[in-house]
């Protein structure tokens, strides 16, 4: 979330472990380790005006039924949770670029993202926006706990940085991302599924 913007008056953050590196006073961190158990219950999670979901795992070395448990019913499950209490919240999936919608594919990954993109439009949140994004940049210290993705990063980063330069809208940074995010809950969006140059331009959308 973009701090020292007026209208972000608190940050809940749901994750299995605690969250380190951060300090501001409108962060309220939900600790639940098996987030698949999610039960929005009382208060915690009510009058929230958005769901920024970023959760997923690759699809390498797992079967399809893995993959969807950690993938379709993990999302579909917390999007429900919070609709219940939150009947007109944005909800915000960041799902990738190739994802099939037609749901009839031969890749595995890209038609249970799309089964799962399809879902959630199906729910009646207030809005539901898909992020496709293809080549992401971390930045402020941010990397991921898979070993993998994690040096691929380190390695991969002097390319995506000068294909930045060459084409900014086709590689999009972990800040890029998430001002788009708070856009789309300002402003709404164009349509539902944004592919990389459409979250590019709603990150720089007037606040």
């Amino acid at each position: 979330m973009a701090a020292g913007r007026g209208d972000v008056t608190e940050i809940i953050v749901i994750g299995r472990r605690p969250l380190q590196g951060y300090d501001d006073p409108r962060l309220n961190v939900v600790i639940t380790p098996h987030l698949e158990r999610l039960q929005a219950v009382g208060d915690a999670l009510a009058g929230v005006d958005a769901c920024f979901f970023c959760a997923g795992v690759s699809s390498f070395g797992m079967s399809e039924s893995a993959y969807r448990a950690v993938t379709y019913d993990l999302t579909l499950h917390v999007a429900q949770q919070l609709l219940a209490r939150n009947p007109r919240m944005t909800m915000v999936y960041v799902s990738g670029a190739g994802a099939d919608s037609s749901e009839k594919g031969s890749t595995m990954w890209a038609r249970v993202r799309g089964q799962t993109e399809n879902a959630l439009r199906r729910l009646p949140f207030r809005q539901v926006v898909i992020f496709r994004p293809s080549a992401i940049i971390p930045e402020d210290g941010i990397a991921s706990r898979t070993n993998v993705y994690r040096w691929m990063c380190i390695l991969l980063k002097p390319m995506l940085t000068m294909l930045r330069r060459l084409s900014p809208e086709s590689v999009l940074t972990t800040q890029i991302i998430g001002d788009a995010m708070l856009n789309a809950v300002r402003h709404g969006v164009p349509h539902a599924i944004l592919a990389p140059a459409d979250i590019h331009r709603l990150a720089s959308s007037p606040a």
